[in-house]
Order: C-alpha cells, then structure tokens, then sequence
C-alpha cells in the first residue's frame, strides 16, 4: 500500500515517515535544523520532546504528529530561521533576548549593583529581532520603560504587590530579624508597617504571599499556622491598607486574583493537586466553583486572569524545580500548556491582551530571569540581561505599572560547635565565619569540601586546615547539587546543568581523574554513594517526578530503588537503612525510609517544612540533625527516628537563612551556607514611554 508524500515541517520530503524520532540528531533532521537549534526551541518555544529511561540509561524521543502540530502553530515566527552560531560564553542567542531600556534615574550609591544589571540591558536586542523578524515584528513592551527605585527601606525586602490602580506597593520587610507586611504610596518614599507582628508566618516565596482588594482598600496577606500539615493552617487575612485590625479574609486558601472586572475570582487550596476554584460575582462566603486539580504531585501556583478575562493562567508542576505556564477557561475547559522549560516558574503577570511576563530559571538552575510570552504568537524572550536576579514581579490590572524585587545573594561558610547532643541552645556559642564565599559544604575525615562562584565561573574547592585548592571550574557549566564524599573519602559526585544537559561527574578529592558518568539523566537533589564506592543513589525523573535509581559507576543500566516520588538521600551511620525527602503536600513534605534493598523501612512519622530537605545523622546516633522552623527562618534541631521526639540545638540569629549543612562524624561541628541577600524593588513605569 502506497504512502502519500509527506513534507516535514522544516520543508523535507520524505515517504514512509517514522512515526516516532528517538533522538536529537533525528528530530533536527525531521525539522532541518542542527541539533543546537532544536534544542533551543525544545527549552524557548515549546517543542513537544520526551525523556526516558530504557535498558542504557536515558534518551529523548518525539511523535511525528505532535512535532507537526507544533510546527503549524509557530510555522510563521520560525520558518525562515537558520541554524544560529554559537553566541559568545554567558551571552544569550539574540533571537531569544529582547532586552528592556536602562533606566533614567540612578539609585543611590549602594545600589550600584542594581543600576548595572538595568543599564546593561538595552534596546538593541529588541530592535534586531524586530528587523529580523519584519513580517511579524513584536516589540518589547518593556522597551523604553521608566525605571525608579520604590523605597529606601533599611532591611531586607520581598514578594512586593502593586495595587490594582497602581499607587500602592506593598511588600515584605524584614527589620531586626523579624518580618512584617508594610505598605507604601508611590511618589512619598514613605511606608507603614501593616502588621506589627500581629499576623503569622508569612514568608513562602512558592507561591504569591501580598495582594490587595478589588478596589485597593485592603492588603491580603499569606499566612500559616501551627506545622502547616492541614488545609486549615494556610489562609489569606487582610488588613487595611490605611493601617488597623488584622481580618479574615479568604479561609483555606493559598493564593487567588480576582479578575479585572473584579467581579470573578480564581483561587487555589492547599489540597493534593492544588484544586482551582472559580467564584463568580466575588461573595467572600460563598462557596467556589472547582475547574481543575492537579494529577498526583503535582502542584498548581500562581493564577491570573487574562486581560479580557476569558483564561485562567497558572504555573503547574513539581517542586521545586519543574514548571510550565497552563491556562485554563473559568468553565474548567481548554486546558492547554504554553511552555516547556521544565524550570522554576513563578510570578506571571499579564501586561496587555498580547503579552505575559513572568520571572524562570534556565535549564542549569541559573536565574530566575524575565520572560514574556507573545501569546499570539506564542514565542518566548529573555528580556532580563543576565546579571541581575528577580525574585518577585507583580503588575498593575491595565499591566503599564510593575514592581519588581531584585536581588544579588551573597554566600558564605560557617561552623557551629556542639558540646554533646542534646545540648541546649542557649550553652552553644555563636556561629564563626569559616569563608566569605562558598555554599554546599560537606565534611570528611577534616576535610571540606564546598562549592564557590567567582565572576562568570562557579567551581569547587577543597579545604584541608588553612589550605584551600579549586578541583574544578567552568564558565559555562552550573552546579546542580552538592558535592557528595564517597565513605573512603577519596572521591566526590556532583552534577552540572550546561545547554539544557544534566551531567554527573565523578573526581579524586585531589582533582585527578575527573570522569562524566551520564549526560542524559535528568537528576535532582543531591547523591548518596553505596558503601561500595561502585554506584550512587540519585533522584531521576521518571514519568514528571524524580524517583531515587541506583547509578553504577562501572556503565550498566541505572536500577529503580524507590518506585515512589524520592529525593535527598542519607544513609544512616551503621547503613542499615537511609532516608529520603517525599512529595510536597501544601507547606510541608514527608521523611520516609528505605532498607539497603530499596524497600520501606520502618520510622516514626515525620513532616518537615518547605525549604528544610537537607537532612544529616547525628554522629554514632539514630538522630537527624534537621531544619526545622518558618519557610523564611529555620534553626537545628534533632529529631529521635525511633519516637518523632524533637529538640532544639542551635538557635540562629533572625538574619541567618540556611539552605544546605552538614556535620563532622569526628568534633560534633555544623558547618553551614548563609545565604545574605540584598535587595531592591524597582518600579517599572510603563505608561511613562
């Protein structure tokens, strides 16, 4: 039976089409494209490819329909491009960078590192694509914004929110070690605390924690009680934008937006999936419409109406590192997913009835950067320059005011003494700086090895006494997890993210004999080595969520050992078993335990918060030394596996955010990263152009 002539999308001639491409080489064939190029568009613009696993580690594959109907949709924008050189080290393609005007206004002195990331981007990367791209031109709408600094406020700030009419920012503060929602009108540069320690937790940078009413009288608040273990511990309160009494104001809900006639509003729970609710014609005591909840791990942040109302976007996906922009109708119908970065999505805002903004991660955990979607023709571009790194973006109803949070964190390293466990907080003596700039460290046999950034370059160091030597760097490649001390102390594992690859490498703790492992496995988190030295437990996607697998160092297939979502694995001193991290459910995710042949092990019932995945034993003991506390802040404590029993060992000053630790098995020492971040909001005026 005859074939009819089928012409691929990149304009090739072929009969008897595969109906399955199995690699890169064969999907950049189909669409005529270098292998770069399609990759590119895999990551920028959605290009439906899969990923498994098979009998030799990990492959990418796409359906020939499916590469078809992507291509019709994007045929307009894509047709005439041609396989691009390779840009310059750290700079992106222009195709993809269309970046914004530099500000007009210069911040004050100490503000210097903000006004160099604004005035490094320019208007030249928006006016190429538009000479490129002449016969659909799209401009930046951030293209000759007005930027100024919001307000000089003394401490640290976050997760800032613009009023609906745009003369209202608020955001939250952190003065003294202790964080309150404040509020200020635009043009005074002054501003008023909101809750005066009235209000509960209030940091979680996963979801959007400030917003304000329809009519802007009121600011909403995320807040959590007790542990976060149940729907009723998150709510949203509100308290007058004028100063007052703190309010109910959403119970049971995560985050919501009410749409721009502000007469519906769209709003998540904390349940499993994040189920999204429709309430129409906004009563606060009525009970929502649900449209959609999320698949089994999966989680649904951030929805926003869409200019005119008809769709419902929303970040969906698995914590904390695997996201796509979704939208929705207000019916339930029309689910459909507009990206496919499989990175750290959050804060979409739209800006006009053609483009949405929204702040990501690249593939190697760089970032997160501004994107803005043109949804007509569904085309992503970086339009942020790569220097500076926004945590928070929020917009005006009419989208011409935005108000951003900028930020440049600094790292450092420092050891904790602890007498014996147990102990009590108040005889442990204060935290000692051990190096001004490092993170990740890990500890063994007197040895310590970390992680440091310098310029465009990230590497790794090891420490021994006073003397310090770099086994490892790259300019291009970004460290993914911490390195990872083999029992026998001679070795490390540590994986990297470079052009969308996630490569495992292996090296003697003296720089010798640097070996890739894999460069196909998506892994997540952080390894455990086998007391063998001969294989690794590492989380890998598998199916949209990572799954700890065995990975021999020797090239046989990768084996499952945790057919459930794992991650974050530590054996226990004597190996008898070891624990991993779970699923995320709501604010908190589980501690469970597996024996050395992967089946569940026995513990005592254990939920931790968001935030506090890294986990290490107690020396000589069955106890975790843990990260227990508020999203925003934690402190040490040990947790008993045999009783759940809990108790505090160190408590932090209010300023110390810790992300990663470890302990020494020999003097009882905690050394740990200290993440110090300055930050900037920064009003970008849109209607000033």
């Amino acid at each position: 039976m005859d074939e009819s002539e089928h012409t691929a999308p990149g304009g090739s001639n072929r009969s008897r089409p595969e109906v399955r491409l199995d690699s890169w080489k064969k999907i950049a064939s189909y669409l005529r494209r270098d292998v770069s190029t399609v990759q590119r568009w895999e990551r920028r613009e959605g290009l439906p490819v899969h990923r498994h696993l098979h009998d030799k580690q990990g492959s990418v594959f796409a359906f020939r329909t499916e590469v078809d109907a992507w291509w019709e949709g994007r045929r307009s924008g894509l047709a005439q491009e041609v396989a691009p050189a390779e840009p310059a080290s750290g700079q992106p393609a222009a195709a993809e960078t269309a970046p914004f005007t530099s500000p007009s206004r210069i911040f004050s002195a100490y503000t210097g590192w903000l006004v160099v990331a604004l005035v490094l981007v320019g208007a030249a990367g928006a006016a190429a694509w538009a000479i490129r791209y002449s016969g659909h031109p799209w401009r930046s709408p951030l293209d000759e914004a007005h930027f100024t600094r919001v307000v000089d406020f003394p401490g640290f700030t976050q997760a800032a929110a613009i009023s609906r009419d745009g003369q209202l920012v608020a955001f939250l503060g952190e003065q003294g070690g202790h964080t309150d929602a404040w509020v200020s009108e635009l043009g005074t540069g002054l501003y008023r605390n909101l809750t005066r320690g009235q209000a509960l937790e209030l940091v979680n940078p996963s979801v959007r924690t400030l917003g304000f009413s329809p009519d802007s009288s009121l600011v909403s608040i995320w807040t959590r009680g007790s542990d976060g273990s149940h729907p009723s511990d998150v709510n949203i309160i509100s308290v007058p934008a004028r100063g007052g009494i703190v309010a109910p104001y959403l119970r049971g809900v995560a985050e919501f937006d009410w749409s721009h006639k502000g007469m519906r509003l769209v709003y998540h729970t904390t349940a499993p999936g994040d189920p999204l609710f429709v309430r129409d014609q906004g009563s606060a005591t009525s009970e929502g419409r649900k449209i959609y909840t999320g698949p089994a791990g999966v989680h649904c942040h951030f929805p926003v109406w869409s200019a005119d109302d008809e769709y419902i976007y929303f970040m969906r996906g698995v914590p904390p590192d695997d996201w796509d922009l979704w939208r929705i109708r207000p019916t339930g119908s029309n689910l459909e997913r507009l990206t496919s970065q499989h990175s750290r999505l959050s804060y979409p805002v739209v800006l006009d009835g053609r483009n949405l903004a929204y702040l990501a991660t690249d593939a190697d955990g760089s970032g997160p950067w501004m994107y803005v979607m043109d949804l007509e023709q569904r085309r992503l571009h970086r339009i942020s320059s790569g220097l500076e790194s926004f945590t928070s973006l929020a917009a005006s109803v009419d989208g011409t005011k935005l108000v951003a949070t900028i930020s440049a964190p600094r790292d450092s390293i420092w050891r904790l003494p602890l007498s014996s466990e147990g102990a009590h907080p108040a005889s442990q003596p204060a935290p000692v700086k051990v190096l001004s700039n490092g993170a990740m460290p890990r500890l063994s046999e007197g040895t310590l090895v970390y992680t440091a950034a310098s310029g465009d370059s990230e590497g790794i160091w090891v420490r021994r006494g006073e003397n310090a030597r770099e086994i490892w760097r790259s300019k291009r490649a970004h460290i993914l997890s911490a390195p990872t001390i083999s029992d026998d102390g001679k070795q490390m594992a540590f994986s990297t993210g470079e052009d969308g690859k996630t490569e495992l490498n292996v090296v003697e703790l003296d720089g010798s004999h640097l070996r890739r492992i894999s460069d196909s496995l998506e892994l997540r988190g952080s390894a455990a080595w086998f007391p063998d030295g001969l294989s690794l437990l590492w989380a890998v996607v598998r199916d949209g969520e990572p799954r700890l697998m065995r990975i021999f160092l020797n090239g046989e297939p990768p084996a499952v050992f945790v057919a459930e979502y794992s991650i974050d694995p530590v054996w226990a001193p004597d190996h008898h078993f070891l624990v991993y991290s779970g699923a995320d459910i709501g604010t908190t995710f589980p501690i469970r335990a597996a024996a050395p042949d992967g089946r569940p092990f026995p513990i005592t019932g254990v939920l931790l918060t968001r935030g506090a995945r890294r986990v290490a034993f107690y020396p000589t003991s069955a106890s975790l030394l843990i990260l227990d506390g508020e999203i925003g802040h934690k402190n040490f404590w040990l947790l008993d596996l045999a009783t759940g029993a809990r108790q505090q060992v160190a408590k932090l000053p209010g300023d110390y955010d810790v992300r990663d630790f470890d302990v020494s098995p020999t003097d009882s020492q905690i050394v740990f990263d200290r993440i110090e971040a300055n930050s900037e909001m920064a009003l970008i005026d849109r209607a000033l152009r």
